[in-house]
């Protein structure tokens, strides 16, 4: 009796044991045999369930510490495997030697606050020069004296490109410091209409000069990660010299002869731009154009510094190489092909 029980299934049991529970009057062994094979069934389940859950746990447990070992696995070679750090090394120092260019694109900006200050500072002082020189009722020679500056910019900017590009961009600077120094001397110290003329004639082919090579100079020494900035510098350091002369004109309602000193004041930075550009290096791209691979390695060490001197002078081998291209001529802005967007 008992093995039969032993050997019936969950469901039976249960029933089996419901029928005995309604039949109070017939208890026997059969019953409490029977009650009790529900009980043993789920012990039973109870202990598979629980073999199911610690073989997931240990599972679980398993994955997590694969999941460990690999994480600790990365992190050693991360920490062993120093080329990665070694190699944003550079690109750190490179930042940081950026600012060895700022003194010489400084230099280079004197020719920016010159262009900006000779635009200037004909606005305050040409009443009191035009009384001094006699001409205070004649429109067209006033008119000739604040154009000619203009005029003399139109000349210079056209040859400063070429000049920048025969003689090298330093040399171009110390050349235009001249007619810069020359001109503002003769404004400050006319005792005629020509005089002034000449000399305004004379500043402006230097401002010329300078509005050519001030960005071009600038754009090519200044390092990548910084050349949108510093290409930005000329156009502020014009408005500073504008500024400047301005400035330069309060004294004028006080002291009338005033206007002599605002004129020579602009000799004090040409002389400055001449002197600054002797110490200044001159453009790698140029030297290397020019053939002169020496000269060009001790400029971007100047400028850079020594490690990246090979990586340099390649890259703008490799782009001379690559840039050569024929010579075009003035005319051939008014051929079949541009003249339309000229005009």
């Amino acid at each position: 009796m008992q093995s039969s029980t032993y050997t019936v299934k969950a469901n039976a049991a249960f029933a089996f044991q419901r029928r005995t529970f309604s039949n109070l009057h017939n208890r026997s062994a059969t019953t409490t045999v029977s009650s009790f094979t529900p009980l043993h069934l789920h012990c039973s389940a109870s202990k598979a369930m629980g073999a199911k859950l610690a073989r997931a746990e240990n599972g679980i447990q398993t994955v997590m510490n694969l999941s460990s070992v690999k994480a600790r696995s990365v992190r050693a070679q991360a920490s062993s495997g120093g080329g990665d750090e070694e190699e944003a090394v550079p690109l750190r120092s490179e930042s940081n030697s950026s600012g060895t260019v700022l003194p010489f694109v400084a230099v280079a900006c004197l020719g920016a606050i010159l262009f900006g200050y000779h635009l200037g500072v004909v606005n305050g002082a040409l009443e009191y020069l035009a009384k001094d020189l006699g001409i205070a009722d004649n429109t067209v020679l006033q008119g000739w004296i604040v154009s000619a500056l203009l005029a003399g910019a139109t000349v210079g900017s056209f040859t400063g490109g070429t000049l920048a590009d025969k003689f090298g961009r330093t040399r171009t600077f110390q050349l235009d410091a001249i007619p810069l120094a020359i001109g503002a001397f003769l404004c400050a110290t006319a005792q005629s209409v020509q005089t002034m003329i000449v000399g305004r004639l004379l500043a402006g082919i230097g401002i010329g000069i300078s509005s050519a090579i001030v960005p071009l100079y600038i754009s090519e020494i200044s390092p990548t990660e910084i050349r949108g900035a510093l290409g930005s510098v000329n156009q502020l350091f014009i408005c500073i010299g504008i500024l400047a002369a301005l400035i330069a004109g309060l004294p004028l309602a006080a002291n009338p002869l005033w206007w002599r000193t605002m004129f020579g004041v602009a000799v004090i930075p040409s002389v400055l731009l001449a002197i600054g550009m002797g110490f200044s290096p001159e453009s790698p791209r140029w030297l290397v154009q020019q053939g002169k691979v020496s000269e060009a390695e001790k400029a971007i060490k100047t400028l850079y510094g020594k490690e990246k001197v090979v990586e340099l002078v390649r890259d703008l081998s490799t782009s001379g190489q690559g840039a050569s291209e024929p010579e075009a001529g003035w005319f051939d802005l008014f051929s079949s092909r541009y003249w339309k967007v000229v005009a």
